[in-house]
This record gives structure tokens, C-alpha cells and sequence, in this order.
């Protein structure tokens, strides 16, 4: 198949083959892209479960955006789930992000992704060591999870269950040496299990944007000497107080139906119900169209 008219091609060893994926036990021997090559270059990989939670939605979009406002590139695959948040988040802070597939960059997989894409070929790079036309087979999502692993400084797992996909590419960054960064997550839900055993295994944790803004310093990805106003979500809770918070918090943890709310909280209806409107009112709180009421941010 020919060239697309916004595509180009580069092979190992010629000028702008990023360096980092030289670190790679096999480099792609050519890359195939749609978008901006001057964005190969060690970022920070971002990865979870397609089948996310509010709270894994919550963390890619928070640790995602936070990281491209700094510049930082943002690679992942452009699954469903935490990869689409993250890659939406980069381009909703106008920063840097990279999508690796499993299949020629000209092809929309998954198909839910295509409008994703067409705005990562726009404003960011799609890019792929599958040929023009390639369509997805099972075989190269983990050989593209390589990829994913090289062009990351460090690999940032946001939401995992067990079996985990995200295991393929946490290994890879594993064996080249590659830190692994991992958001804990709770013990009752079984999406978090994979994320709790890669932590047992020693992978670093992450519980706010501070940690997250340590490990990439450490990394030489930010200027250590640039304020950058790390936010802290604990602020936005500030201005709330009584059983609003307490509900504030709940859901912050569990998003949750307001009977289930009540129950938990051990709260009248009425009351669960008058606190959900003042918390929507302040922006923090929606409903999910699944009828839980949860952190807004994972909308």
C-alpha cells in the first residue's frame, strides 16, 4: 500500500530514529507514522484496563493532563478505557501525546477510537511498526506493548485487574530498565488487583501529582527549577464541610447510587438526596449514566 499523504516512514539508523527505543530488546526496524515525528521522544507511558472504573478514568485523566501541560509526551495504545482518557486528557491540556497501535497508523482500531484518533494524527503522532493498511491481529498488541514501554521514561499503570494486558507492557518496561509507576487501588474492587500485585512486586507508587512530578524530575522530563502549581484535589474539597464532605469523600472513593450512599453513610434519602444537588452545584460531583453519582472528572 502507498503512503498516505500525511504519513512518512523511518527506518533504524536514519536521523530522528528516537533513541529510546534503541534501549528496546528487538527496536522496530521502521516505524510508520501519521503526525508530528518530532514527538518521538521519551515521554511518559500511560496504561490500564480497557473496562475502567470512574476512579481508573479519574487517574489517567488527572496524572495525563497534569504531565502534558508540563510538555511531557504522553504514550499509550489508544484502547478503550484508561488509554483513551489519557491520550484525551493530553490533547484537552494542548500537550504532547503518542499513540502506538497494533496495526498499520492508518487503520481506526479500536473502531470506538476513530475520532480519538483523527485528533492524534491532527495534533500529536500515531505510530505503528505495521505497514500502511495492516489490519489487527491478537499477535501484535504485544509486541506493540514494547513499543509502548521503549518511548515511556517511565510507565504509568493507572488501573489494572488480573489477567491484565498491562502486564505485557509493565514487563517490557521491566526488563529495559524503565521504572514502573503504579496508583494503588482499592482491595475490594477486583480492576485494582493487578495494580496492588505490581506494587508487591516493588513497582513505585503513586497517590498524587506531587510523587508523580518526583519520579519525572528524577527523570530529567521536568525542569526542576519551573513552579508548577501541582494540584491537589484535597483543595477542591475545602469549601465543604459537614455531611456534604463526608459524602463528598465517600463517593470520591466508591462512586455509589444515593440508596446505596445512604445506606453506607447511614443517612436519610432526603439528605443524600439534597447533598447530591448542592455537590453537582459546585461541579464535583455528577451522576454517572449508570445512576452511581461519583468524582465529576471521570465524566
Amino acid at each position: 500500500m502507498s503512503v498516505p499523504a500525511s504519513g512518512w516512514e523511518l527506518r533504524i539508523g536514519e536521523p530522528g530514529y528516537p533513541a529510546c527505543l534503541l534501549d528496546s530488546l528487538r527496536p522496530p526496524r521502521v516505524l510508520y507514522g501519521m503526525g508530528d515525528p518530532r514527538l518521538l521522544r521519551s515521554g511518559l507511558g500511560v496504561i490500564g484496563s480497557r473496562k475502567t472504573s470512574p476512579y481508573g478514568r479519574s487517574c489517567a485523566q488527572l496524572f495525563a493532563g497534569w504531565a502534558a501541560e508540563q510538555g511531557v509526551v504522553i504514550v499509550s495504545g489508544a484502547a478503550m478505557g484508561c488509554d483513551h482518557e489519557a491520550h484525551r486528557a493530553a490533547i484537552d491540556a494542548e500537550g504532547p501525546t503518542v499513540a502506538v497501535l497494533g496495526c498499520g497508523p492508518d487503520i481506526d482500531y479500536p473502531p470506538a477510537s476513530r475520532k480519538l484518533l483523527a485528533e492524534i494524527r491532527e495534533q500529536g503522532l500515531v505510530v505503528s511498526e505495521q505497514p500502511w493498511g495492516t489490519e489487527p491481529t491478537k499477535w501484535m498488541f504485544p509486541q506493540r506493548n514494547r513499543i509502548i514501554a521503549a518511548l515511556g521514561a517511565a510507565l504509568l499503570v493507572v488501573e489494572a485487574g488480573l489477567p491484565s494486558g498491562t502486564f505485557s507492557t509493565a514487563d517490557h518496561a521491566a526488563d529495559i530498565g524503565r521504572p514502573v509507576l503504579v496508583v494503588p487501588g482499592s482491595i475490594f474492587y477486583p480492576g485494582c488487583t493487578g495494580c496492588n500485585r505490581l506494587l508487591r512486586q516493588g513497582a513505585t507508587p503513586i497517590t498524587e501529582v506531587s510523587d508523580l512530578a518526583d519520579e519525572l524530575r528524577s527523570l530529567d522530563l521536568l525542569d526542576t527549577a519551573h513552579d508548577m502549581g501541582l494540584p491537589d484535589v484535597r483543595l477542591a474539597l475545602s469549601p465543604v464541610r459537614g455531611r456534604d464532605r463526608e459524602l463528598a469523600l465517600a463517593l470520591a472513593a466508591n462512586p455509589m447510587r444515593p440508596d446505596d450512599a445512604a445506606y453506607a453513610l447511614g443517612m436519610d434519602l432526603v439528605g443524600v438526596a439534597r447533598s447530591l444537588a448542592a455537590l453537582e452545584a459546585t461541579g464535583l460531583i455528577t451522576r454517572y449514566p449508570d445512576g452511581r453519582y461519583g468524582p465529576a472528572r471521570a465524566r
